[in-house]
């Protein structure tokens, strides 16, 4: 009930004391002081068994299930005195256990009122209001319950998505970091010591500068990456044809060895995952192609259509390559392929190596 709680037990405290003392002041007409007594005894009673069943969800519908009962007794007793007991059971009955128990009860305390009603020979008017009134409570009370369920598990849901929404952000940027930094600053570690080790050694000062220009040179290529997986990461990424030639052209100046793009298609579609998906895959292919396969020529091709895109990148003239390796490289371009409803392979083809990439359009 949140903040209408304390409103809501007004309203209830209000309607159970006005019908109690109403109705007790009829059963001290019809009855004397010993009934009346009598009736105020069970009515506490049974006002006991719907508070323990609202406090206690073990059993709830049995105690309300002995509150309707001797509500019905009352009724019968001293007419109208029961139908607060009965209303409140037949209310608390959704809240308080199952539904198909809920409406049991319910269906039973109605029942059972119509027939009481009938028995002490009670207005025709004022049976049909009542019965249905207690009918609709128990429905109404259902509806309002099953909103409240609704909300609680569309708030579970909703913690759930933003749990699963931050780890697949960590895990992206697991994968940026990867892809990015660990390309650059392994490599930068490796020309690095190479010269500091040559320097120790007294070794020739042009392969120590060629070495430093290198870590340089791959500093520079690392925030290069950086900034376009920044951008890549705003949805503010530069045209996938364009970003494909860009590697072509690194590899090229690398290495000194033919890599030629081909496209075919509509590339300009492609959600900020997705062509994040193909750059990684191109960048890790150019890596592993020039670590791997010395002296092969490579070839990227981009097929595009309504529903899909497809990035091939094959290597061939280059030593032959007898296995995919284990390293995160390729774990990581088939993660991010998965995570986006993709798929990726790559294995050796005739006298190189292939990585073919496919995701949504």
């Amino acid at each position: 009930m949140g903040r209408w709680r304390y409103a809501v037990w007004a309203v209830v405290v209000a309607y159970m004391g006005w019908t109690a003392v109403t109705s007790l002041v009829h059963a001290v007409e019809l009855h004397g002081w010993p009934g009346a007594v009598l009736d105020a005894a069970l009515y506490c009673v049974a006002t006991g068994f719907c508070y323990i069943a609202y406090r206690y969800e073990k059993n709830a519908i049995w105690w309300l299930a002995a509150a309707a009962a001797l509500g019905l007794y009352l009724h019968f007793h001293t007419p109208y005195l029961g139908t607060s007991l009965m209303f409140l059971a037949v209310w608390l009955a959704p809240f308080r256990a199952r539904l198909w128990p809920a409406i049991i009860l319910t269906t039973a305390t109605t029942v059972g009122f119509l027939r009481t009603s009938l028995a002490i020979d009670l207005e025709e008017n004022a049976i049909i209001g009542i019965g249905f009134a207690l009918g609709w409570a128990g429905f109404l009370a259902a509806i309002l319950n099953q909103l409240a369920v609704t909300r609680r598990e569309s708030k579970a849901v909703a913690e759930a998505q933003a749990k699963t929404a931050v780890l697949g952000e960590r895990q992206r940027l697991a994968r940026e970091i990867h892809d990015i930094l660990a390309h650059s600053l392994s490599a930068q570690v490796v020309h690095l010591e190479g010269a500091r080790l040559l320097l120790e050694q007294g070794g020739d000062r042009d392969v120590i500068l060629d070495r430093v220009i290198r870590a340089g040179d791959l500093a520079r290529s690392g925030l290069e990456d950086s900034k376009r997986a920044v951008t890549a990461l705003r949805g503010d990424q530069t045209p996938l044809v364009e970003q494909l030639e860009e590697l072509a052209k690194q590899f090229r100046s690398t290495t000194g060895r033919s890599c030629e793009v081909s496209v075919t298609g509509d590339a300009g579609q492609l959600a900020p995952e997705a062509w994040l998906a193909v750059v990684r895959t191109a960048q890790e292919a150019l890596t592993n192609a020039h670590k791997h396969a010395p002296e092969a020529q490579v070839m990227m091709d981009l097929r595009c259509a309504e529903e899909w895109c497809e990035l091939e990148v094959r290597d061939t003239g280059g030593k032959p390559v007898e296995s995919t390796g284990n390293g995160y490289g390729l774990v990581g371009m088939r993660e991010r392929a998965e995570l986006i409803g993709g798929t990726l392979d790559a294995g050796p083809v005739d006298d190189g190596f292939r990585v073919r990439l496919r995701v949504p359009a």
